[in-house]
């Protein structure tokens, strides 16, 4: 195939994707066009370089020790502080989780170690947890869904190996209680990771601004924290780093293997060969940006963010579940029969031309609406507020989307060890994921969401991977 009817092959796969310009999750927005190509050119200059091998590749390491060192230098790292470029805020995680299992282990644990991890936490780490054979100590959160600071010292042991706390949670943007969470970990030796994966590039800025303490690794007991340069850095996916307090922290995720017949090998993240295109690309966007193009940038997130959640308690049938800590907002509604329901207001968004993510009612909220504001929303917050009033009004009248409790309860039966492939494949077209054409979402996902929601959670992680299985179908 000739090279211009690939590129243009490629560009008309494109035109189904998501307009992530009017979208509040997903991407991340500046608003600053010379920033994508920059970024772009950047990630062509590492064309033929692999993250396999450092010292074959000296440049790879001089970019990847810029990015630590920029962390360290917004995040109050100590003299001794390190860290690890990875692929994104899940491989961050999942190494904070390996490295305090090793840690565990290493220092004579006994049993299984467990991690205490807020409903609130990010999935990422269960992930972490399942694939690393660590077991998981719920922490309930209060009434503002922040981590019960109470309930995690009380759940801390001789088997906690990790203490998780969020800085702001993903599902409501709010800033769990760090000082108090690892001041009482490091009391007990126990390692404390700070999640920052969506707030660390955002976060530092605003909270100066306002006269507000840092969150970061200046806290004492904090031993780790995960931050994502392709969110509120800029940078295009996927690129995220890992800060630990110490060398030695650190080498517990590394993993070495001398003794195969081939080369020795050392990995310091979880992947061997890697891309060293988006560490550049980041390299690029930080040195575009600078501290003071970060400080405005995060600065117009967190004005949006301010002005889209005042705007939202005046629209009618609307409330914000939570006020926003960060540049994170949570849109509920009041729950009124005749009122709006948010489910429906998405979906009218979606006519509109944009995208909202619903999240669903767990861990004792509501169903709502997540905005991330980035920079660029920031500066059409305008006319996010527009939509959100038009597509309110439109839902308003329309009733809710709850499902028939008699639906609700029979699912409740299913016996998710015995389900077969037909029985899935028919649970799929019951659920709206599936018809003549093959499993797709249609473009009204209220009722969707609404079933999801009332499905045990096991039942409907099966139906999503299932969902999975069918969209990754080879083209033969």
């Amino acid at each position: 195939m000739p090279a211009d009817e690939i590129l243009s092959a490629l560009i008309a796969m494109r035109e189904v994707d998501l307009d992530y310009t009017k979208a509040t999750s997903y991407h991340f927005e500046s608003g600053k066009s010379q920033l994508r190509e920059v970024a772009n050119a950047a990630a062509a200059t590492a064309w033929g370089r692999s993250g396999l091998d450092p010292t074959a590749f000296p440049s790879i390491a001089a970019v990847e020790n810029d990015l630590v060192g920029a962390a360290l230098d917004l995040h109050g790292g100590g003299p001794d502080a390190v860290g690890t470029v990875t692929s994104g805020g899940t491989e961050s995680c999942m190494l904070a989780v390996l490295g305090a299992r090793e840690r565990y282990r290493r220092r004579g644990g006994q049993g299984r170690p467990t991690m205490l991890l807020p409903i609130t936490a990010h999935s990422a780490f269960r992930k972490g947890a399942w694939l690393f054979d660590v077991d998981i100590i719920d922490i309930p959160v209060d009434a503002d869904f922040k981590a019960d600071a109470e309930a995690m010292i009380a759940a801390m042991d001789d088997r906690t190996a990790l203490a998780v706390v969020s800085a702001p949670s993903y599902a409501h943007g709010v800033i769990d209680p760090v000082e108090q969470v690892a001041a009482a970990a490091a009391e007990r030796d126990i390692l404390c990771h700070l999640d920052l994966c969506i707030g660390g590039w955002v976060l530092p800025f605003i909270l100066e601004d306002e006269g507000r303490p840092p969150v970061d690794m200046s806290i004492p007991g904090v031993t780790s924290a995960s931050m994502d340069l392709h969110k509120y850095g800029y940078a295009p996916k996927g690129v995220s780093i890992l800060l630990h307090a110490t060398p030695e922290l650190r080498a517990y995720h590394y993993f070495a293997d001398a003794g195969w017949p081939g080369y020795p090998l050392i990995n310091n993240t979880l992947l061997s060969s890697r891309s060293a295109g988006p560490g550049a690309a980041a390299w690029a966007v930080l040195h575009l940006l600078g501290r003071e193009g970060l400080r405005e940038l995060a600065l117009k997130s967190r004005a949006g963010a301010l002005h889209i959640a005042e705007a939202v308690e005046q629209i009618p049938g609307l409330r914000l579940v939570v006020q926003p800590e960060s540049s994170l907002v949570c849109i509920g509604d009041t729950g009124s029969p005749d009122g709006p329901d948010v489910r429906i207001v998405a979906d009218e968004a979606h006519v509109l031309g944009w995208s909202l993510q619903v999240q669903p009612a767990r861990g004792g909220g509501p169903t709502n609406i997540h905005v991330t504001v980035s920079a660029g929303i920031g500066d059409r917050a305008d006319e996010f507020i527009d939509v959100v009033q038009r597509a309110t009004e439109a839902a308003t009248g329309k009733g809710r989307a709850d499902i028939d409790p008699n639906l609700a309860a029979a699912a409740a039966t299913i016996d998710v060890a015995a389900l077969d492939q037909a029985t899935i494949d028919g649970l799929l077209q019951l659920a709206g994921f599936k018809g003549e054409g093959g499993v797709g979402l249609p473009d009204e996902m209220a009722g969707i969401n609404a079933l999801l929601e009332a499905s045990p959670v096991p039942l409907v992680e099966v139906l999503l991977k299932a969902v999975f299985g069918e969209v990754f179908t080879p083209n033969r």
